[in-house]
């Protein structure tokens, strides 16, 4: 087993590799795009792929482990599921934000640890936002040069629940959750794993996801959310604040895809 370890040194070091992969990204980003369609040779790939390869690149020198990425999710379950410790990437979260150009894409990476994010690190490079978390360590943001240390922060009574939705996907049965909350309540709309940041934040009380998504999408915002001081569990629409619920695990089955879940404090 790698005896790679999350410390301030190599949090510095994760932070350049997900800002300079930021950097590749907007190099393409703020260039005139014409085609908008991943399957091609289109701007969204480039900066996809550019973005991917200096990650891969990077992580593979900073330490021994396994990397699973969407731009690499073709690994067999036969060996993926033998890894007890492993890189869990995406290098561009929010293809429609990416095209919509309304700046709410990011850089994610993740260090998953027998089947917990332990660590995460979500960049946002139009915003100039890099949302960082570790296990015991807490999480903070980095914004304008200024570390600020972020806290989940619980519903209050008498106060109007904050819960994120998002403006690419929309689905009636979030209404289930809404409707069980009491008390006046306001969707906060967010695109790609910002969404979890903003629960990680203290900027909003609920994020609850009852669409699909990939263990990629969620990994890295995920680990700084348990870092905050936030639970991430698995969402049953007909019981949504089921206290028994169980938490969201990673590369416990063949499948990459995630089950509805909740962010929550």
């Amino acid at each position: 087993m790698s005896k790679f370890q999350i410390n301030e040194k190599s949090i510095q070091a994760l932070t350049q590799i997900a800002q300079d992969a930021g950097d590749k990204i907007l190099d393409i980003y703020s260039s005139d795009i014409a085609i908008y369609d991943k399957s091609d040779s289109s701007p969204l790939t480039e900066a996809d792929l550019a973005a991917h390869h200096h990650i891969v690149d990077a992580l593979g020198v900073l330490a021994d482990l396994p990397i699973l990425s969407e731009e690499s999710s073709e690994i067999p379950w036969q060996e993926r599921k033998k890894w007890t410790r492993y890189w869990l990437v995406d290098p561009l979260d929010g293809t429609k934000e990416f095209i919509k150009k309304n700046g709410e894409f990011t850089v994610n990476i993740a260090l998953i640890e027998y089947g917990e994010p332990t660590f995460g690190i979500v960049h946002a490079p139009v915003l100039k936002k890099t949302y960082v978390g570790a296990k015991k360590r807490g999480a903070y943001v980095l914004q304008e040069g200024q570390k600020i240390a972020i806290k989940a922060r619980p519903h209050t009574q008498g106060e109007a629940w904050r819960v994120v939705g998002s403006r690419s996907h929309q689905s009636p049965e979030i209404n289930k959750v809404m409707d069980a909350l009491d008390g006046e309540k306001d969707l906060i709309a967010m695109g790609s794993s910002l969404k979890l940041c903003l629960v990680a934040a203290g900027e909003a009380h609920l994020y609850p996801r009852v669409g699909l998504t990939s263990e990629w999408d969620t990994a890295a915002a995920h680990a700084i959310a348990l870092a905050a001081g936030a639970k991430v569990t698995v969402l049953d629409t007909n019981n949504p604040f089921d206290a028994d619920a169980h938490p969201l695990r990673y590369n416990q089955k063949e499948s990459v895809l995630n089950p509805f879940f909740m962010v929550s404090c």
